[in-house]
């Protein structure tokens, strides 16, 4: 972390910073020099660290957070608890090979990889020389995650049906997985509920539901919500032509149809 930030003296003609209040002036120099800052210009900063340096309460914090945020200036996230000045390469980028390492070892330890993105495509507009194809930009964290979800979703359907249909087999178990590797635990629980809607508790039941939709590649919630949609509206139609086209004028019951009538 440097000692110090330099602040252009063309900072203060700036038709932006001209336009800002004095307590927004106030805010901009602090995000741009506060004791956090680093030199790719993402840095964690809770709002706890910014409440005690510039003496505001969290209400201000968070009321002048957002104002920037509008003003397109920086980004935050509250979960990782960064912030991104988004300019700051545009006007601090040493060309150093020294300050070049610096900044890809800083972008490493950025847990927000969207705002590593977002530096990355900063770099290649303003032609700064970082090796942007070496930048972690968290791609394996995410599919780490995904793994992570879909664990937890078996987990979710053999916990449903452990607990709407009774004690699970291995036999079940091991079925229960296979579906999911070809459909998804989402569509798994769907096929049980719409089991237990039947008043039935057979697997083999859940079964006859996933394959119907495996058989006609239904491969998500929506696509087989949507396909049923269509076939609701299909059988609609086909209902409402034949009401039209047994409607007419009733036949009198007294009436004598004479096949020889209007002959001489």
């Amino acid at each position: 972390m440097a000692k110090y930030r330099q602040v252009h003296v063309e900072f203060w003609q700036d038709g932006f910073v001209l336009d800002l209040t004095p307590e927004e002036k106030y805010f901009y120099i602090y995000l741009m020099t506060n004791s956090k800052t680093s030199q790719c210009g993402i840095y964690e900063l809770p709002k706890r660290i910014i409440e005690t340096e510039t003496g505001y309460n969290r209400e201000t914090v968070e009321k002048l957070l957002k104002r920037f945020i509008d003003y397109g200036k920086i980004l935050y996230c509250d979960k990782s608890k960064e912030i991104m000045i988004i300019n700051w390469i545009k006007y601090n980028g040493i060309r150093s090979p020294k300050v070049i390492a610096c900044i890809k070892k800083e972008l490493e330890a950025i847990k927000n990889k969207d705002f590593v993105k977002s530096l990355a495509s900063l770099c290649q507009q303003y032609g700064y020389p970082i090796d942007t194809l070496s930048i972690d930009y968290g791609e394996e964290e995410e599919k780490e995650e995904e793994k992570e979800e879909e664990r937890e979703h078996a987990a979710d359907a053999a916990n449903f049906y452990q607990e709407n249909f009774g004690v699970i087999s291995p036999y079940i178990a091991d079925s229960i997985q296979k579906w999911e590797e070809d459909l998804s635990s989402e569509i798994v629980i769907e096929a049980m509920m719409r089991t237990l809607a039947q008043n039935k508790r057979a697997w083999g039941y859940t079964e006859s539901i996933l394959r119907s939709w495996a058989s006609i590649n239904l491969n998500t919630l929506d696509q087989i919500l949507a396909y049923e949609l269509q076939r609701t509206k299909a059988n609609q139609a086909n209902q409402n032509s034949k009401d039209k086209s047994s409607s007419g004028r009733a036949i009198p019951d007294n009436f004598d149809f004479n096949l020889e009538a209007g002959e001489d």
